[in-house]
């Protein structure tokens, strides 16, 4: 697994790719969630990758954004992993893609 990881310092558009997460399988883009400048990235995932997978809202976080974007509309992990289910579940739905990474 590699992550290749934003610059600090760089302004990102809401839904820009910004990051990639690449595993043996696959390479999927990692998009921001809002508009705002990369203020820290994660220098431990260039080491230590699997921890995207191991703890993803510990020390597998990407990137820090500052942002003077309203959050009305984001989700919350529960609500992105109803989201993420229902899409495993209708292979029809376009609602999501599903957030869970291959190793």
């Amino acid at each position: 697994m590699f992550v290749e990881i934003p610059e600090v310092g760089r302004a990102v558009a809401a839904a820009e790719s910004c990051a990639v997460v690449e595993s043996v399988k696959a390479a999927s883009d990692v998009y921001s969630p809002l508009e705002g400048v990369i203020v820290e990235v994660n220098e431990a995932l260039a080491d230590t990758p699997e921890l995207i997978n191991e703890d993803p809202y510990g020390e597998g976080w990407i990137f820090r954004l500052k942002t003077t974007a309203t959050l009305d509309g984001l989700l919350d992990a529960a609500a992105y992993e109803a989201i993420a289910i229902a899409d495993d579940e209708d292979e029809d739905a376009s609602s999501l893609a599903n957030p869970r990474l291959v190793e």
